[in-house]
């Protein structure tokens, strides 16, 4: 799933960085100057550096106690510049998901007929979450909010509805059922399930490499649902 980000791709069912967002704003809604960032930083000028500066502040006062007057502060830039990145505060956690999720289905719609539809599903979850080493920190900071944190799990559960509406989308297309039939349904909630608990087993273990975790726990997944599609 993950989400991620990416900037930080998220992950729950967690890329790349993303494209950079509009420039931010000379000063912030009041007519004063930019919200003074932290001594010696920089302005934050893109959503994967706002999402970075934002985690580094939950993990130093916790989610709840965090605001996005906090956050824009700390990135340098004002409160209206936050909301051309993000919507809210919640939003920070997932970074350019939605992006990403749309990259996913456009990989599920171009790959062969040929091609059996769990190992189609297979490689595009991986591909989902697969990220450069240098994001492996970040990345693994952004779920470990996201799984950890009882304020996000109802903001979760709306991205988590869409990764599964992908997921059934492509499996209906491709063995003839309604996207609302038990069999796409199933395998989009059996999917998340076995991606959500890949990460869980992830952030238990330090240095490990999530796509690993997750290939083998997709594999199992595979494997049982073989022989009924």
């Amino acid at each position: 799933m993950g989400h991620a980000g990416a900037q930080d791709r998220p992950g729950g069912p967690g890329g790349t960085e993303p494209p950079d967002a509009p420039p931010a704003e000379a000063a912030p809604a009041d007519g004063g100057a930019p919200a003074a960032g932290r001594a010696g930083r920089r302005p934050a000028t893109t959503a994967a550096e706002l999402a970075r500066q934002a985690l580094l502040i939950f993990d130093e006062r916790g989610f709840d106690a965090t605001t996005v007057d906090d956050i824009a502060a700390a990135a340098g830039i004002g409160r209206r510049t936050f909301f051309r990145y993000f919507q809210s505060k919640n939003d920070v956690a997932w970074g350019d998901f939605d992006a990403h999720l749309e990259r996913m289905r456009a990989a599920l719609a171009a790959t062969p007929p040929q091609t059996p539809v769990l190992a189609a599903l297979h490689r595009a979850i991986l591909d989902f979450n697969t990220y450069p080493p240098s994001e492996a920190d970040w990345h693994r900071r952004r779920m470990a909010l996201i799984l950890g944190t009882p304020a996000l799990q109802a903001h979760s559960t709306l991205r988590y509805r869409r990764w599964r509406e992908v997921v059934a989308e492509f499996v209906a297309e491709r063995t003839g059922r309604a996207v609302t039939d038990l069999v796409p349904q199933a395998v989009a909630w059996a999917f998340l399930g076995v991606a959500v608990a890949g990460y869980e087993q992830w952030l238990t273990q330090p240095g490990a490499e999530l796509t690993e975790i997750l290939d083998r726990s997709l594999r199992l997944l595979v494997d049982g649902f073989a022989h009924s599609l």
